[in-house]
């Protein structure tokens, strides 16, 4: 017997009865075979984890463009404690805990360099749309390895892809990372804030600190301890009414008072100009994109879905340094 096949025995023998199993995975869309000591869903975690994509993700913005301090958030700390929040409620209710952070590694790897702003822009110049999760899905699906693509379960692909709020994983695990996605970015959004000085802890409405707590850190224990109450011993995963209720009040909150505040937005419009200029020139220059988009353009994906792909893996420093060598004037000489 192997070690992965003990493993699969003991995931059986511990995890409650509607935990998503390894040996039961629905499979990968290219069968392959088995490793001999990890199951596939760990298998997965551990390719997203050293795919390059993923390592994009430490210099790419979070909420604050280009922030003066240390501390800020980027989107590679967000995936990170999206992470650690779905595998604590993970393991209290007897979920498979590598599906929980394989989905969490992946759910945001398609994000554009300086967060929404520059996935609207992409959406809004793009014919065919541009939506992060749906490209999280294409990257571990086609882009990576050099245009081969992860092969991931179906478990971790559609946990990628339902991660935002308009979509519903058929897994509890998946469905664990997308309620915890939204936990953790409102939590640092909130700390981010108040390091900037956008906000105090005071400003926050009584009818959120009286059910979730006074602090950030009451309101991130409040959060999880709720979901694992809520859905201890039950097929679902769910919040208790005053809970969710409160959730909608924080997040209503937060886009007034974080989310569209010019202070912490001030730099957007900039970006996505930013972002916008890039697709047009590469959309007029395709023959200066990377190999692989140019290689895939000739196997029959369009220009404008290949710019994306290309625009869209930019780091936000990447992003800005191609900007100047293209846009901005430079000192010239003659020798």
């Amino acid at each position: 017997m192997t070690i992965r096949e003990e493993l699969e025995i003991r995931e059986e023998e511990i995890l409650a009865p509607w935990a998503s199993l390894s040996v039961r995975s629905r499979g990968r869309n290219k069968p392959e075979e088995q490793c001999d000591i990890r199951p596939v869903f760990q298998r997965d975690r551990d390719r997203i984890l050293h795919s390059k994509s993923f390592r994009r993700l430490k210099d790419k913005t979070q909420v604050f463009l280009s922030p003066n301090g240390d501390h800020y958030r980027t989107r590679m700390t967000h995936t990170l404690e999206v992470s650690q929040n779905a595998r604590t409620i993970a393991k209290a209710l007897r979920l498979n805990e590598d599906l929980v952070e394989a989905i969490s590694l992946g759910h945001d790897i398609g994000h554009t360099p300086f967060g929404h702003a520059g996935e609207r822009a992409l959406n809004r110049v793009c014919d065919e749309g541009f939506r992060h999760n749906e490209q999280s899905l294409r990257i571990v699906d086609i882009l990576e390895k050099d245009g081969k693509g992860l092969n991931l379960t179906m478990e971790v692909r559609d946990g990628i892809l339902n991660h935002q709020t308009a979509g519903m994983p058929f897994t509890l695990e998946g469905q664990i990372v997308r309620l915890s996605d939204k936990i953790a970015y409102f939590h640092h959004d909130m700390d981010d804030a108040i390091r900037a000085g956008i906000l105090t802890e005071e400003d926050m409405p009584d009818a959120i600190t009286e059910v979730l707590g006074h602090t950030l850190g009451e309101r991130l224990d409040h959060f999880i301890h709720d979901i694992i109450t809520s859905s201890r011993g039950k097929p679902v995963i769910t919040m208790s009414e005053d809970v969710a209720q409160a959730m909608k009040d924080l997040r209503r909150f937060m886009f007034e008072r974080v989310y569209t505040n010019p202070a912490a937005k001030s730099q957007e419009s900039r970006a996505e100009h930013l972002v916008e200029a890039l697709y047009e020139y590469y959309m007029e220059h395709p023959d200066e994109m990377p190999a692989l988009q140019r290689r895939m353009m000739e196997e029959g994906t369009s220009r404008s879905r290949a710019a994306c792909d290309w625009i869209s893996a930019m780091s936000d420093r990447y992003a800005i340094q191609r900007y100047e060598e293209l846009f901005v004037p430079r000192k010239w000489s003659v020798l």
